[in-house]
């Protein structure tokens, strides 16, 4: 498929972002996972204002010490227990998070250490169930990067919809005997579009800032498309966008000049265009 050369057209046409309003905050997840601990979230509420804070952690101990469950007190100063966070102690030992959480002598320990001993005495917070989702608001920023790869996989889906183009998405390698050739570099392709000619196999990301993980995945890309071209009946594409591209020029070059189809989202149509005089 001929594909003009032009990088320097090519880069100037890349777009800054192609985030929509719904890329900057998942409200479905971090609702979900507010709620998930929204009743011991209501019972730690019985602290704020406490000046005794250790007794009235006794008290809620001797109560019920659920309450003290390790994912919802990490989550208070923004950690998630999964990650298994921990601390350096003076005398030079380490102690994971969730190892203060044995008792209430310790819980104290967390919450004087933290900070958050104060803000309950103070009761500088009034609802710690609107409190952490407002950490989970701040925390779901970390999950855009991923967002702006499935919005650019969305768009594309929705332009081959409008174009009426029949595709599959998340495709494996493993379904087609002749990508044997890949051998440990078996991937899911983000898109798979047969024509009566050929197979096209689609990748799709957009980068809007730069980074070592751009060198990485033209150089991927280029040895990829290295070994699915010489297919006759498969070829490789490309779909890429996001100004990060330029900073990272040299090897982008190198795989935009080897990969016979690449193209951005002003040059897209041109690829529509091939497939619907390949149907």
């Amino acid at each position: 498929m001929p594909q003009p050369k032009n990088l320097d057209k090519f880069l100037s046409q890349l777009q800054h972002t192609n985030a929509t309003l719904d890329y900057y905050c998942d409200f479905d997840k971090i609702r979900t996972n507010t709620a998930a601990i929204e009743i011991k979230l209501n019972q730690l509420n019985y602290l704020l204002g406490k000046k005794n804070l250790l007794k009235a952690v006794k008290d809620l101990w001797n109560e019920n010490p659920s309450v003290f469950d390790s994912k919802v007190l990490q989550i208070l100063i923004a950690a998630r227990s999964e990650e298994k966070k921990g601390v350096a102690l003076d005398n030079g030992s380490f102690r994971l998070l969730e190892e203060y959480f044995v008792s209430p002598e310790r819980i104290m320990e967390y919450f004087e250490g933290t900070g958050l001993a104060q803000i309950f005495r103070d009761k500088q917070i009034k609802n710690l169930v609107d409190y952490v989702f407002g950490i989970e608001t701040g925390l779901d920023t970390n999950a855009r990067k991923n967002r702006g790869g499935t919005l650019m996989a969305r768009r594309i889906a929705r332009m081959f919809d409008e174009n009426g183009i029949a595709y599959e998405q998340e495709v494996s390698s493993k379904n087609y005997d002749e990508l044997k050739i890949l051998g440990s570099d078996q991937k899911k392709f983000d898109f798979v579009v047969q024509t009566r000619a050929k197979t096209f196999l689609i990748e799709v990301n957009f980068y809007s800032g730069g980074g070592s993980k751009l060198n990485e995945v033209a150089r991927s890309f280029t040895e990829l498309g290295a070994k699915i071209n010489p297919l006759r009946d498969f070829e490789f594409v490309w779909i890429t966008d996001g100004k990060g591209w330029v900073s990272a020029r040299n090897q982008f070059q190198v795989a935009f000049e080897s990969i016979p189809s690449v193209y951005n989202l002003a040059t897209l149509g041109n690829f529509i265009k091939e497939i619907k005089r390949l149907q």
